[in-house]
């Protein structure tokens, strides 16, 4: 008997756009929500002072903890392209519409994949 899921449950986030305070704060807030591949003392850090930098991070949304996280603060927008399988992109989605305001930029759908191209900012 095999134990593979009958859908993909990751998905992956690049964040860009933002202090690396915000992208920790937009870390801190879903790896409460998912068990994830960024441990409480992955801080992001900004390698180059005028180059544009990009956090990644994968979260397992199989694993999601209940009332894990509330609303977070953003000192401003934050940029966030988003990655996985349909099932996986709308679970993740419904947290992030609970834990931000979120504006959507674009959409691209594959075969098995969907990408979002999404804007968080603080819940008004």
């Amino acid at each position: 008997m095999t134990s593979e899921r009958p859908h993909p449950e990751t998905v992956s986030v690049e964040i860009s756009g933002c202090s690396k305070y915000d992208a920790r704060i937009v870390f801190d807030t879903l790896c409460a929500c998912f068990s994830s591949d960024r441990c409480e003392d992955d801080v992001p850090e900004e390698f180059h002072e005028t180059r544009p930098t990009v956090w990644l991070g994968t979260f397992d949304v199989a694993d999601a903890r209940e009332g894990g996280a509330q609303p977070a603060r953003l000192s401003s927008t934050v940029e966030a392209d988003v990655h996985g399988g349909y099932w996986a992109i709308d679970r993740f989605r419904m947290t992030l519409d609970s834990l931000f305001t979120v504006h959507d930029l674009s959409m691209v759908s594959g075969d098995q994949e969907e990408e979002l191209h999404l804007v968080l900012e603080s819940h008004r």
